[in-house]
């Protein structure tokens, strides 16, 4: 019974040594400051950007006013929507952006997880003051699209998601499969 003990206690550290070195979910605010003007790099900030035609403006414009840095990005002027999307590499949650620019270029998000819609966002009409849009959503996405009737006229910065982490009990499932087939070894040696 006593070498049960021992080998239930070791199962358990072994779990808690797991548990402390699972990687934390934490926020990304992805920023454009450390980039020269000129078009977004396709693959920016571990994010797909090749369907969208995104530039970077690091010099200083009114009403284009970033929100921390010099850095921002605006798409192509009268862009279609569809030129907007950014996809995520793995499905994470989506806070928002930043967003400055011309009044009358009202914005809002689509959320896609799948190629489907799960939600689109209230709407921003930006100014020269930098100003938060909230995605309102609290579920995971793999795809992003900024909508306006006015591209080119508006540009965005910070913008803010997390990635998604396996959850503990995922751990806690593999660690009791792997005790399993342990204590199912040691009682039938091969």
């Amino acid at each position: 019974m006593t070498k049960y003990v021992h080998l239930l206690r070791g199962a358990l550290a072994a779990g808690a040594i797991m548990v402390a070195g699972l990687p934390s979910a934490m926020a990304t605010v992805l920023s454009f400051d450390k980039l020269a003007d000129g078009v977004l790099p396709v693959s920016y900030g571990g994010l797909d950007w090749s369907a969208a035609g995104w530039t970077v403006f690091a010099t200083p414009a009114a009403p284009y006013t970033p929100h921390s840095g010099a850095g921002r990005v605006a798409t192509g002027f009268m862009a279609e929507d569809a030129a907007s999307v950014i996809r995520f590499s793995q499905t994470a949650n989506f806070d928002g952006a930043y967003f400055a620019g011309l009044g009358g270029a009202v914005l809002s998000f689509e959320l896609y997880l799948g190629g489907q819609i799960v939600h689109t966002s209230a709407t921003l009409d930006p100014s020269a003051t930098p100003s938060f849009l909230a995605s309102g959503y609290a579920g995971l996405v793999d795809a992003v699209r900024v909508k306006s009737a006015n591209h080119g006229e508006f540009v965005m910065d910070d913008f803010t998601f997390t990635q998604a982490v396996p959850e503990p009990q995922s751990y806690a499932l593999l660690l009791a499969g792997l005790l399993l087939v342990g204590a199912a070894t040691r009682r039938h040696p091969a």
